[in-house]
């Protein structure tokens, strides 16, 4: 193989690299404190709790997890193993509205008698109905158990857990804002959310390829 097409396969490889670096999408998530007031069987109760939430790219949507660090309400007696089945609302704002239920295992361990119960992990499935940057933030917790409801609501209006730039499904050419990115044009358009100095770095390169390999060529016929 000659330098010119070496030269020109690792430049490529290159700027394949960069161009799925930038692609990937922006997330920032945040561990917000949520005081939930809750409606009992017995009485209301109250507890605040540390939530979070994170997400992974699942086929066209995203799976997102909540997580409690601390323990909300309280049962007068213990709760048997497998005895609470715990569920929640995570409300979807910014460019997309909605709401995602999220659930979990029942407890796994019994849960001693006025004890903070602690909630396992939540998990539910949210798939984007419009492009831009959505926010996720803590709903209205469900505890079920031993035949009872308990309904815990966030009081103190808590900020979002997480923030996603995201695409809907068939809708990449309707994101809001580009924000200086490159109109897609031309054969180039695989390079998603490609900024500026990005896209320059890349037509350049592509033309430095294209250079490469015909001077090769020209440089066999001769």
């Amino acid at each position: 193989m000659s330098y010119q097409k070496r030269t020109a396969l690792a430049l490529a490889s290159a700027l394949a690299g960069t161009v799925v670096l930038m692609a990937a999408p922006a997330a920032h998530a945040t561990v917000v404190d949520v005081d939930y007031q809750c409606k009992t069987p017995i009485g209301d109760k109250s507890a605040v709790s540390p939530i979070d939430i994170k997400s992974v790219r699942s086929g066209g949507g995203y799976k997102l997890t909540m997580s409690f660090q601390k323990g909300v309400s309280s049962s007068p007696v213990e709760l048997g193993k497998g005895a609470m089945s715990p569920s929640a609302v995570i409300k979807v704002g910014g460019a997309d509205s909605g709401q995602v239920q999220v659930s979990g295992a029942p407890n796994s361990v019994a849960i001693p008698a006025n004890t903070p119960i602690k909630i396992n992990e939540l998990s539910g499935t949210y798939t984007p109905k419009k492009s831009g940057k959505v926010n996720f933030t803590a709903g209205v917790l469900t505890i079920k158990a031993l035949g009872t409801t308990t309904t815990c609501t966030p009081s103190n209006s808590p900020g979002p857990s997480l923030q996603l730039d995201v695409t809907a499904a068939g809708n990449a050419q309707s994101t809001p804002d580009n924000g200086g990115q490159l109109p897609k044009t031309g054969p180039l358009d695989s390079a998603v959310a490609l900024g500026t100095l990005g896209g320059t770095v890349l037509l350049t390169g592509a033309a430095g390829v294209l250079w490469l390999t015909r001077r090769g060529q020209g440089a066999v016929g001769r």
